[in-house]
């Protein structure tokens, strides 16, 4: 396992403001918690960013998803390789990146 703390903040609808803004509150209230109680914070560098355990996360340490649910599109046969590839986007299911889509989320 990679990933040694993940902070999800998610919610339906389309309002990114408030999810980012939780998101970013949570963050700040986990960081000062560690500061307080083991005299650390998220380790950072000031040419790489915020330094993770998972080179593709380096710099803000954010990635962002967002689950759309395409019942029709995501039966085609060639979805995954014709139609995402096509764009850049990776489909997953509702639980992360290694979860299967299921009722064409």
């Amino acid at each position: 396992a990679r990933v040694h703390m993940r902070i999800i903040s998610m919610q339906k609808g389309g309002d990114f403001v408030s999810v980012f803004e939780r998101l970013s509150r949570g963050v700040s209230a986990i960081n000062r918690s560690i500061r307080e109680t083991a005299g650390a914070e998220f380790m950072f560098n000031n040419h790489l960013g915020y330094i993770h355990s998972c080179p593709t996360n380096l710099g803000t340490g954010m990635r962002a998803s967002v689950h759309v649910k395409l019942p029709r599109l995501s039966k085609k046969q060639n979805f995954s390789r014709k139609f995402c590839a096509g764009l850049n986007l990776q489909p997953r299911g509702v639980h992360g990146e290694h979860s299967e889509t299921s009722d064409g989320v």
